[in-house]
């Protein structure tokens, strides 16, 4: 049976939406942002420079596990990759935080309807004749969503790692911190604030307990990332950001386009 604006239920106007509003602004801001970090993201990726000024690691090659990595002393390279990779070690890692944000709810909403116009916004038709919903390929490994959750917390203590890192100087002596040390912790707790607002982690947290009472400690971090999860879409969008932000910095200092200002 046709669906969209074929669906034999709808009522036979040749106007796909009878909404008066620019409801087409939030996805076309979306799909312009979207567009820009891909490009932004992939020219970094492939780029493989620039990704290192000591004491730090641009988030987007972060853990840099491969033996074609920049030296980075102090940093805790481990090299699981031979020499025969001969690409941006940036690709091999670079899958994790992409798979758990595209297979984000929130983030699956915002691609759908920027890229794919499916719909464009609510009480306007769908416009392809037939959705199968995520029960067929390709959208079926939307289902992943919860395990690329468990890599992503685990990248996020790496990062975490990075920002702790960056309390020392270029020569790796600890008890110093620049601006970049601020940027990478920002980058980390934006990180964490979105993997903690993940809806993922709240089923985690509460999901299936019959039975609050008996369970206080789960019910209260049910509570606190329910409080989150209110924010999961700002949260995603500033975690992006952060990311982006921190590479940048990293990519400016480590090509000698400024120095980093330290504090002390």
């Amino acid at each position: 049976m046709s669906t969209g604006t074929l669906s034999p239920g709808r009522a036979k106007i040749p106007q796909p939406t009878l909404r008066t509003d620019r409801y087409w602004v939030a996805p076309l801001v979306t799909f312009v942002v979207f567009l820009a970090f891909i490009a932004y993201a992939t020219f970094r990726a492939f780029q493989n420079d620039y990704y290192y000024a000591s004491p730090y690691i641009s988030p987007f090659y972060s853990p840099c596990i491969a033996s074609n990595c920049v030296p980075m002393p102090g940093a805790g390279e481990v090299h699981i990759i031979g020499p025969w990779w001969g690409l941006s070690p940036a690709l091999l890692i670079l899958i994790v935080p992409l798979g758990f944000r595209m297979t984000c709810y929130y983030y699956r909403k915002a691609y759908y309807r920027a890229f794919w116009q499916s719909p464009t916004a609510c009480a306007v038709a769908e416009p392809h004749e037939k959705y199968t919903g995520e029960t067929r390929f390709p959208l079926i490994f939307q289902n992943s969503h919860r395990y690329f959750f468990a890599l992503a917390a685990i990248f996020n203590v790496i990062l975490t790692w990075d920002a702790i890192l960056g309390f020392r100087d270029a020569s790796g002596a600890w008890g110093h911190m620049g601006f970049g040390t601020l940027m990478l912790l920002a980058n980390a707790a934006l990180l964490w604030l979105y993997t903690a607002s993940c809806h993922s982690c709240r089923h985690i947290m509460g999901g299936r307990l019959k039975h609050f009472s008996k369970h206080p400690v789960r019910y209260k971090a049910w509570q606190f990332v329910s409080k989150l999860n209110a924010r999961h879409m700002q949260l995603a969008w500033v975690s992006l950001f952060g990311v982006a932000f921190a590479d940048l910095y990293v990519w400016l200092v480590a090509a000698g386009v400024f120095s980093d200002p330290r504090f002390f």
